[in-house]
This record gives C-alpha cells, sequence and structure tokens, in this order.
C-alpha cells in the first residue's frame, strides 16, 4: 500500500453534465487548490453528453493547462459511467473524484489527502455535515445512509458526497453500472478496504440547474440498496439464498399436505373443502421455482465472472492537454 512519500500523480475526476457555466470558475479553484501540494496532478472531465457547450469549455481549458484531460462519451450515460470512465483513463496512484457542479469544494482537496495519508486509509470520503441543498432531498439522503450503513456495516454520514479519495488499487477492477458510485465505499469495506470520513464544506448551487429528479432517484437508491444487500450477501452463492427459501417452501408445503392428510383419514375433512392443500400446492410450486432460479443465477453468475469486461460506456473523443500523454 502506497505511503504518500512514493505519490507521484494524482488524478481528479469530474463528471461533467451541461454545466459550462461553473467549469471555467471551478477549474481556476482546482488549480488554486492543488498548486501548494507536492505531487503532480492529472484533471480528467468527463462529458457525460453535454448539449450546452459544456464541451467547448472544457476544450478551452485544456489549450491552457496541459494536465487536463477531456474524455466525451457519444451520449449521456450516467454519472456512474463518467465515474468509471475516469478510473479507466487516469493514470494517478490516487484518484480524487468530485462534482462539476461547484458545491463540491476544491478547497478540501488537500484535507481529504492529509486524512488518506495520516490513517494510512484505502478510501476517505468527504461529509457534506452543512448540506447546503433543499430538505427535499436531504431527508431522503439522510434515511438512505442510515439504511446503507447498517445493511453493508461501513459507517459513513453522507455516502452521496461525490468527494472522494481513493486509492487505485481500490477501485481499478471494479465494476460499476447503474447508479453504484454511491456504494463504492460499502463495497470496497466488504472486501478489506479501510474506509474513513471527513467533514467537507458544501456550497449551494449558483449556476445552471439541479439534474437531480426526487422521485426516481429515490426509487432507484432503494433498489440499489437491496442489490447491494444480496451482492454483500449472496455475491458468489446466489444458490445459498434462492435454494434455502425454495427447500424451506418446499418443506412447509409437504408439512401442510401432511396435515391435510391426516385431516382427511383421521378427522373427516374432504380435501376438496380444506385450504390447506392449495396452500400446500402454492408453496411447493413456489419453492421449486425459487430452487430453479438460484441454478439459473448461478450460471449467470459464472458467466458474468468470466465473461471480457465490456465497459459501461462509449468514448466518442478524447482530448489531452499535454499531447505527449496520448499514447498513455
Amino acid at each position: 500500500m502506497s505511503a504518500s512519500g512514493e505519490i507521484r500523480l494524482i488524478s481528479i475526476v469530474l463528471p461533467v453534465y451541461n454545466e459550462r457555466d461553473n467549469l471555467e470558475n471551478l477549474h481556476n479553484e482546482i488549480q488554486k487548490a492543488i498548486s501548494s501540494l507536492p505531487y503532480d496532478f492529472e484533471i480528467i472531465y468527463v462529458d457525460d453528453g453535454s448539449n450546452d457547450g459544456s464541451f467547448d469549455i472544457l476544450q478551452k481549458i485544456a489549450q491552457k493547462d496541459k494536465r487536463v484531460k477531456i474524455i466525451r462519451f457519444k451520449r449521456n450515460f450516467g454519472q456512474t459511467s463518467a465515474i468509471k470512465a475516469g478510473f479507466d483513463f487516469s493514470r494517478g496512484e490516487i484518484i480524487i473524484t468530485m462534482d462539476s457542479d461547484g458545491q463540491n469544494d476544491p478547497a478540501d482537496i488537500p484535507k481529504i489527502l492529509e486524512k488518506l495519508f495520516a490513517e494510512n486509509l484505502d478510501i476517505v470520503s468527504g461529509w457534506r455535515k452543512e448540506r447546503k441543498d433543499n430538505i427535499v432531498r436531504v431527508i431522503p439522503s439522510k434515511f438512505a445512509n442510515l439504511i446503507i450503513s447498517f445493511v453493508s456495516g461501513v459507517k459513513l454520514h453522507d455516502y452521496g458526497c461525490t468527494l472522494k479519495a481513493y486509492r487505485r488499487e481500490i477501485v481499478k477492477n471494479l465494476e460499476l453500472f447503474g447508479d453504484m458510485h454511491r456504494f463504492i465505499p460499502a463495497f470496497a469495506g466488504w472486501f478489506g478496504a479501510k474506509v474513513g470520513e471527513v467533514v467537507v464544506n458544501h456550497r449551494p448551487r449558483t449556476k445552471g440547474k439541479s439534474k437531480y429528479k426526487v422521485i426516481p432517484r429515490v426509487f432507484r437508491t432503494f433498489i440499489d440498496i437491496f442489490f447491494l444487500k444480496f451482492f454483500m450477501s449472496f455475491q458468489t452463492k446466489p444458490m445459498r439464498f434462492f435454494g434455502s427459501s425454495g427447500i424451506a417452501l418446499i418443506f412447509i408445503s409437504l408439512l401442510l399436505a401432511g396435515l391435510t392428510l391426516y385431516q382427511k383419514y383421521y378427522l373427516g375433512v374432504w380435501v376438496h373443502r380444506n385450504p390447506l392443500l392449495l396452500i400446500a400446492i402454492f408453496f411447493f410450486l413456489t419453492g421449486f421455482q425459487l430452487i430453479t432460479t438460484g441454478i439459473i443465477s448461478e450460471f449467470l453468475v459464472r458467466i458474468y465472472f468470466f465473461s471480457s469486461q465490456r465497459p459501461p460506456y462509449f468514448v466518442e473523443k478524447v482530448i489531452y492537454g499535454d499531447e505527449e500523454n496520448r499514447s498513455s
């Protein structure tokens, strides 16, 4: 595990979607924040299918700063895919992610790195303790953080904060999809990574429009939490979940069938008048379906782990501020 003295390059990854009014000022703030740090930096902007001219602004930034790399998607693939692309195209031993809307404060970058190195952590997550969002966003977020912390065992106050620092070895082979970027600390913690948290500044959005939609985001988050629990408990052995549930239901169905026979022969209750028989049949068929699902899931898991890994995005263009890095 790398110590701070061995770090040569740090990558900063920013997903961008229709943020043209924020980009130049944000980049200036990043330059100021990292100017006094004793490391080399690369700044990776992932244009996630912007249609407001953000790409043109990014090109101008790249012309002025050779540390900039722009990854342009063919269309909008979502924040998780943008972060995944940033991981894939980065070269740094440490990778920092942050939003491009200006709400994350680049001045917190030194603080996050200090926490990472001082405590020899693998991941440091920002905690927006004084969050500058409306209550409609804050309350569901707090509730989700409690559930994620409980399910994963990795106690964080703010899984949704994009401002995080990762050691490269932790995320380089991590497969991300859906909206799973916010769960990276939970997945990494499950694999044994050391995860920490530090309070960071959170600023109100002053330019542009938020892409946050409350109901779809809340719904997707709770679906992802269910997947997280299933993944962490039965990642490589789905048959343990489906199979054990199916066997339990079949066992109950046999007990009910036995009780039905007992009632018929000893109590004189006719089968066609006994609802227990229908319940027994229902439990048996459901149990059989669960076992079948478990078998199919086992095959799908094996296909997943042995198939070639296809990235969840399509890159249209990569632009380098430093022409020498084109071959990297």
